[in-house]
């Protein structure tokens, strides 16, 4: 009898203390990720409203094939020679610090369907997409040689009515430039001469050439680039 109470006694006494420890214990919060600050807006200006050629006209190469604005792009007509727009003087662009973006398709030829000009403080540089037979890439003119001359010369394969986008980031320091975001030149210009072949002078200070091929550009834009970002693109010194 004695035994049986003392089985009920503890019984009773786990029971209550069971009891405490469920009822009695703080429930706990799951510990909060701390907040990510927001990434920073990136601004970029449109040049090109996929509707007329505002902000551009047509240099006259002497050669050019027909230029006008259809489809939603710049339609660069096959010419015996260069055909393209150059930027009107009247309307704001950077000389460094900036990227400048567009998308580019080679609608037919084996010529460059891209022939990038753009400013480089106080002079300029083209970034050639798809010439000399259709495939070299690269930067003309530095230290006086061409994009298929130089050290910034490339090869790669372009497809017939496909669009690339194309991608040009210069500081005073350095050039560098991209397709469908491969980059494709980086360089440190610093010691370097920098302009462009005289068959796009008239494309100086900003264009966009075609070269015996028909070609359509559009989504042209550019943005100014940070503080840190013009910091960050600084060549490293050796």
């Amino acid at each position: 009898m004695k035994l049986a109470m003392q089985s009920v006694l503890l019984l009773f006494c786990f029971g209550l203390l069971s009891t405490v420890v469920v009822h009695g214990a703080e429930p706990t919060t799951p510990a909060k990720e701390p907040t990510k600050p927001a990434a920073a807006k990136v601004e970029w200006t449109s040049l090109f409203d996929g509707k007329t050629l505002k902000n551009w006209k047509i240099p006259n190469f002497g050669t050019q094939g027909e230029v006008e604005a259809k489809d939603g792009a710049i339609q660069l007509a096959f010419g015996d020679g260069c055909t393209g727009v150059t930027l009107e003087k009247d309307v704001a662009f950077p000389t460094d610090g900036y990227e400048i973006e567009l998308a580019a398709m080679r609608v037919e030829g084996n010529d460059f369907f891209c022939g990038l000009t753009f400013p480089v403080v106080k002079t300029s540089c083209t970034f050639v997409v798809g010439g000399w037979g259709g495939t070299v890439v690269g930067l003309s003119n530095i230290n006086g040689q061409d994009a298929a001359n130089n050290d910034t010369a490339g090869f790669m394969e372009f497809k017939t009515k496909q669009w690339y986008k194309i991608r040009v980031r210069v500081i005073p320091e350095r050039i560098t430039t991209w397709i469908d975001d491969k980059q494709i030149c980086d360089v440190d210009i610093r010691k370097l001469e920098i302009d462009v072949r005289p068959e796009v002078e008239l494309s100086k200070p900003l264009g966009i050439t075609s070269l015996k091929t028909t070609a359509s550009i559009k989504d042209i834009k550019y943005r100014k680039l940070s503080d840190a970002e013009k910091k960050a693109a600084l060549p490293k010194d050796e």
